[in-house]
């Protein structure tokens, strides 16, 4: 048998190993040089924490508190020199209220970690939440209410339901400040508990991606799950809720109707309790991959006549950099939730709104939220106005903004207009029934993967307050951040391949479109 010499077994391409070496040392450096150009801004928070000794605007579930629901001064002080000094051991020495808490604080480390590619997350900003007696903060919460109050109405019912037209009348007409989109200068039953960005308003309140069927490998997964039970919610009496503000482990647990569709904000927010960080982008790839083949113009293989993609411009590195975008995401929402806003939960603040409406507290909340018909609702049902919860534990256990779901959902999201084709029409829309135990064909406008994917976002962001978790401000700022983080990682990227491509094209939420090619960011 004849052995090939060595010389005929060699490394054979353009550049040398030393030239490869310095090639790729100059790519990386390249991206990290970019983000070192322009000034060193600080990020903003509204001023709330250090306006009320009592922290009452501040984040502080699980930690010691008062009958009130309020920290201790000594509690939240341990979680802050925690924050400030960094030090490991700090984070073990945080004070909470019991020493076996259900959920413990999630994750405050990451606040402080850093990330390969992309921007650093220190280096990202959004805009301060709301002052805690604003009428904008009243706003918010009046909205939180109304979708806890509304959790069981079908999404096909919105036209006709009466619950659903007073929350619309109490939202556009009782509240100084209009939040979300509206039609004609007012909220109406086609815009309420909808995402303000383009084509959110179109069609069905639920994006495709949340109801076609997914493509994975060889399986075709149906996106059915466990729905639980309607009229259940948590956090209704006030011992529950201050046991749910200390951390405590619930009092009662989840009971389910049976494998649904997304039909009502109580499966929309069940979704949303037990999805992984990036599984609807994720999803929504898979879809347009592999059941609508709706590639970008500039995809560099739709026109070779020679090749294929595979590793590059196909599936594996739209995945991989949907997954990675939803991580580096994570990270940003971390820093400014942990290390800059610190904004307490929705639960929390219908507990002020209790507080100081039975007497035991003037906190000077603003009129909006006190004489609104949400509240007057639920004190007639519950005789307070503690908020109803989906989930038995409440919310998590780290500050409400930005949201994390908002964050790393609008991240994947940015990838997928990158990738994909934005002017594509789903040539196959469904819509859930009453019931969710079916999907029908969809008649109507026509629904574009831009507006698909921005109501992908919207869902996911909306839906984590229609389970009584976060605000409005918290979804759209966090949507806005995660865009950040995900144009930076395509800038990076773009400078890293072979093929003759002209660069990726998106719309971002504002409505510009851009260019990201060699990198460079430029509005088309």
């Amino acid at each position: 048998m004849l052995t090939p010499a060595a010389a005929d077994a060699k490394e054979i391409g353009p550049l040398s190993q030393a030239q490869r070496r310095t090639k790729a040392f100059q790519v990386r450096r390249n991206a990290a040089h970019a983000y070192m150009g322009g000034p060193i801004t600080q990020p903003q928070c509204n001023g709330d924490e250090a306006r009320y000794a009592d922290k009452r605007a501040s984040y502080s579930k699980g930690l010691n508190s008062n009958g009130l629901g309020e920290v201790t001064p000594s509690s939240y002080q341990s979680l802050i020199d925690a924050l400030e000094s960094g030090v490991p051991a700090d984070f073990e020495a945080i004070d909470l209220y019991t020493g076996s808490p259900f959920q413990k604080q999630t994750s405050p480390q990451a606040s402080l970690a850093f990330e390969m590619v992309g921007p650093d997350s220190h280096n990202l900003r959004i805009d301060p939440f709301p002052l805690f007696t604003s009428n904008h903060n009243a706003a918010l919460m009046g909205e939180v209410y109304w979708q806890g109050i509304t959790r069981d109405v079908p999404f096909s019912q919105y036209g006709s339901d009466a619950l659903i037209g007073s929350a619309v009348d109490d939202l556009d007409t009782n509240f100084s400040f209009k939040i979300g989109p509206t039609s004609g200068g007012n909220i109406t039953s086609g815009t309420i508990f909808r995402g303000p960005w383009s084509g959110c308003t179109v069609g069905p309140m639920v994006s495709q991606f949340l109801w076609l069927p997914i493509p994975y490998g060889q399986q075709l997964i149906h996106q059915q799950f466990p729905v639980p039970n309607e009229g259940v919610d948590y956090g209704t009496t006030y011992s529950e809720w201050l046991s749910i503000q200390r951390d405590e482990a619930p009092s009662g647990s989840l009971g389910f109707l049976g494998d649904r569709y997304i039909y009502s904000h109580r499966s929309g927010g069940e979704w949303v309790h037990r999805d992984f960080a990036f599984q609807g982008p994720l999803n929504a790839a898979l879809i347009l991959f592999f059941r609508y083949g709706a590639l970008a113009a500039s995809n560099p293989y739709l026109t070779s006549a020679t090749q294929n993609g595979f590793v590059t411009f196909f599936l594996p590195g739209i995945s991989h950099l949907v997954a990675m975008a939803g991580d580096a995401a994570l990270k940003a929402a971390w820093f400014q939730k942990w290390l800059v806003h610190r904004q307490l939960r929705p639960e929390a603040l219908a507990g002020r709104v209790e507080n100081q409406l039975n007497g035991s507290k003037n906190y000077g909340l603003h009129p909006d939220i006190l004489g609104c018909d949400a509240v007057s609702h639920l004190q007639g049902i519950h005789g307070n106005a503690l908020l109803p919860l989906a989930f038995p534990e409440g919310s998590p256990t780290h500050p409400s903004y930005p949201a994390g779901h908002a964050t790393f959902s609008a991240a994947g999201a940015t990838i997928c207009k990158a990738f994909f084709d934005e002017d594509y029409i789903i040539p196959d829309p469904v819509v859930a029934n009453d019931d969710g135990t079916a999907l029908l064909p969809y008649v109507g406008a026509p629904l574009t993967v831009l507006g698909e994917l921005n109501k992908l976002v919207a869902n996911i962001s909306l839906w984590r307050d229609g389970a009584g978790v976060h605000y409005r401000a918290d979804g759209e700022q966090g949507n806005l951040l995660g865009e950040q983080v995900a144009i930076g990682i395509l800038r990076d990227y773009s400078t890293t391949f072979n093929e003759d491509f002209s660069g990726f094209t998106l719309t971002k939420f504002n409505g510009q479109k851009i260019l990201i090619y060699q990198g460079t960011v430029t509005n088309i």
